[in-house]
């Protein structure tokens, strides 16, 4: 029953076609212009292009690779760039298209093809989801609690067809369970449209919502929803309400928020009785209440705004409850009277030891979740000894847990995830009467997977400052015998930043690379807050080298430890993980012998100068304000893997894009790849790839995802010489 809102910024056609006559590529060295296969990678031509910010002049040449219109992108001479690029991608894959093939098939044949999910009580219905055989997208039903058939009440595969990409956003069930709210995305571009479906008579309302971003949360006992519409810049800056049955243009705000920087997010209280409207950026908060069956009613400001306080709430019984970090960096959850909902006490006090990330109410208990030592913790506490937990207990020494699907209020279980390196995705309920672990289902690979012969391993690595560095290795039991003794191929990956902890989780695509030899591992680097908050605020700011010197070092402390050697390392990692790539190798080149670089944000500099970009004012809490602030912009420019490409040998890398990605823009990858196509020493491979109708997650739909995965691992093998391995 996850209904506290979490409020902060969301830090997301490969064929080639002729060129057009000005196409706008170096000349030298460049194809004709023809439809056949090129024979040499696209040279972007270098236009004059500078700019002087804080007294420091930076050359941009390849500045004109952002469409002036965009986010259209209809410039002939960026769209004949990225295809030709495209072009390269396939000529240079084309002789490893039966090993991305084969790839494709193993990890297909890991997924259950008709899989689902475990049904969970919402009310007076059953509800679960599952895929057809074959299907891309899901089917989702319910049945009746008293008795019944199951019943279709929404076809992703069906509001799909004709689509080159679908996602499903929002999905909100009214609570007398008669409307199902639910937006969709059908170009990448994370602006998405909603629609109301009557599920008695399985009829479309005429309401339409469109350009939105978050949830749909029912109010006004089920005649109205509250909505997030997107500004021009794909910021949500409100929050409205649109009352059934009547036009938009009347809709309502209820809330608006005049810091750029701020987003809005609305849900329901434990109860469902008030309606929570939270603002706030990566690092400040601010919440009103206001009753649900009025919200155009008095609303309840929480607590003002205080720079570097973050705060969320829930509501029970006239109580605010709220979980904030404004006298303990690891947070502390407190309550106050709705009449004084500002005058909060202490019912858990912060801890060095403990990273309170959350927390649930329920009838006749409440759940605190959060991080002991780096691991997960699910605890179930008592409203009358609030400070007496009774953790719930996990089999392994390292593994990932959770709340997962909990809507209703007063239950008698648990419904949680869990998840480790070696064990296959879970579903437990846990019982509260006996603290029984009840199994429910487990992922199941038709293809088979025996759990022990693979080994899980937790490590600590010192950084070059002192800092011990977590990291999770997953690997065969018999690896060193497969590559001939130890210091075999390892694939190195992280995220690090935001606060998002990367999981020692389980994958099925992975068992591609680790049944091939390869040791796989996750490291925990300091811009996550894998070891709690400090370790996340350790790696922002001007703090921020500190991630990218953890990847470097973990990777260099595994080569000592024998677990790999130097150029056995492959690496990837995705948007600001992207960042990351970008930065080791500038840093340290010859560690890596392949690198995959999913939009990746490389272009700091430009990005955080460019106010009129989606995410650049939200974003200056997280990497610093360079417009305003001169040493920010000495520090970004330090690090910006655009800025700082050299003349020096580069690994072969990968590198991805989404021509309609609003996160990291398209052109951020574009940029970078030209300068390195330029700059580089060496002849390795340098490939980009932008998917031309998706945005920031890549493809959709689950077959095209894991195609893009093979894609990767293909050329990760055959950049390490095990092309021919099966």
């Amino acid at each position: 029953m996850i209904r506290m809102l979490t409020v902060g910024t969301l830090s997301a056609c490969l064929a080639a076609l002729p060129f057009a006559a000005n196409s706008a590529f170096a000349n030298e060295g460049k194809n004709d212009v023809t439809t056949e296969a090129p024979t040499s990678p696209p040279v972007a031509e270098k236009r004059e292009h500078s700019y002087t910010h804080h007294g420091i002049t930076l050359a941009d040449p390849y500045h004109w690779l952002r469409d002036q219109s965009y986010p259209t992108v209809d410039d002939e001479d960026v769209l004949d760039y990225i295809k030709a690029e495209n072009a390269w991608f396939e000529t240079r894959m084309a002789p490893q298209q039966a090993l991305t093939d084969t790839l494709f098939e193993e990890m297909k044949a890991r997924i259950k093809q008709d899989e689902s999910t475990v049904p969970q009580k919402d009310g007076d219905w059953i509800y679960w989801s599952k895929f057809d055989e074959g299907a891309q997208y899901r089917k989702h039903y319910r049945k009746p609690v008293a008795g019944g058939d199951g019943v279709l009440i929404l076809d992703e595969n069906e509001l799909a067809e004709g689509h080159e990409y679908f996602r499903l956003g929002a999905a909100s069930i009214s609570m007398n369970g008669r409307y199902l709210a639910y937006s969709t995305d059908t170009n990448g571009s994370e602006r998405y449209t909603a629609r109301i479906k009557d599920l008695q008579t399985g009829e479309l309302l005429a309401d339409e919502l469109t350009g939105l971003r978050g949830g749909l949360t029912w109010v006004a006992k089920d005649t109205a929803l509250v909505y997030g519409p997107a500004t021009e810049e794909w910021r949500t800056l409100e929050a409205k309400l649109h009352v059934i049955g009547t036009p938009v243009e009347s809709d309502v705000t209820l809330y608006k928020e005049e810091d750029q920087s701020f987003g809005v997010g609305t849900g329901l209280s434990a109860q469902d009785d008030w309606l929570i409207i939270g603002a706030g950026d990566n690092e400040t908060s601010e919440v009103r209440l206001v009753r649900a069956d009025n919200p155009t009613g008095e609303q309840i400001l929480v607590k003002p705004r205080q720079k570097g306080v973050e705060y969320s709430v829930d509501v029970r019984d006239g109580e605010v409850w709220v979980w904030t970090n404004d006298d303990h960096v690891n947070f502390r959850l407190a309550k106050a009277k709705l009449e004084t909902p500002g005058d909060w006490q202490t019912v858990i006090a912060g801890s060095d030891e403990f990273y309170l990330t959350g927390f649930d109410l329920f009838k006749d208990f409440f759940v605190t979740e959060g991080r002991l030592d780096g691991l997960d913790q699910v605890q179930v506490r008592s409203y009358a000894q609030p400070g007496s937990a009774k953790p719930i207990a996990f089999p392994e020494a390292s593994y990932s847990a959770g709340l997962s699907n909990n809507p209703e209020y007063d239950v008698k279980k648990l419904r949680l995830a869990y998840e480790s390196m070696v064990t296959p995705d879970s579903v437990y309920d846990f019982h509260l009467a006996d603290g029984r672990l009840e199994l429910l289902k487990q992922q199941e690979i038709p293809s088979g997977y025996d759990p022990s012969l693979y080994a899980t391993e937790r490590v600590m690595i010192e950084a070059r400052d002192g800092t011990k560095v977590p990291v999770s290795v997953v690997m065969r039991k018999d690896r060193d015998k497969m590559n001939g003794g130890p210091g075999g191929p390892l694939h190195l990956y992280a995220y690090g930043s935001y606060g998002y902890a990367m999981p020692p989780s389980f994958s099925t695509t992975r068992l591609s690379l680790v049944d091939r030899g390869f040791a796989y591992a996750i490291a925990h680097v300091r811009g996550g807050d894998d070891l709690g908050r400090r370790w996340y605020l350790q790696g922002k700011l001007f703090e921020r080298r500190n991630t990218f010197n953890d990847f470097v070092d973990v990777g260099r402390g595994l080569i000592a430890l024998g677990y790999t050697a130097e150029g056995k390392v492959t690496a990837s990692g995705g948007s600001a993980g992207g960042e990351v790539m970008g930065a080791v190798v500038n840093q340290d080149p010859a560690q890596y012998g392949a690198v995959v670089a999913h939009v990746p944000f490389v272009d700091v500099i430009n990005t955080m100068l460019d106010e009129s970009l989606p995410l650049t004012p939200g974003e200056w809490q997280e990497w610093g304000n360079p417009i305003t602030d001169k040493e920010a912009f000495a520090y970004m420019l330090s690090y910006s893997p655009y800025d700082q490409v050299k003349a020096q040998a580069y690994p072969p890398l990968l590198v991805t894009a989404g021509l309609n990605d609003p996160r990291v823009t398209y052109w951020e990858p574009a940029k970078w790849v030209a300068k390195l196509r330029d700059t580089k020493t060496e002849s390795n491979e340098l490939l980009f790839k932008t998917n031309m109708g998706a945005g920031h997650g890549g493809k959709s739909g689950r077959w095209n995802s894991i195609y893009e995965v093979a894609e990767e691992f293909a050329f990760i093998l055959w950049q390490m010489g095990m092309a021919g391995e099966k």
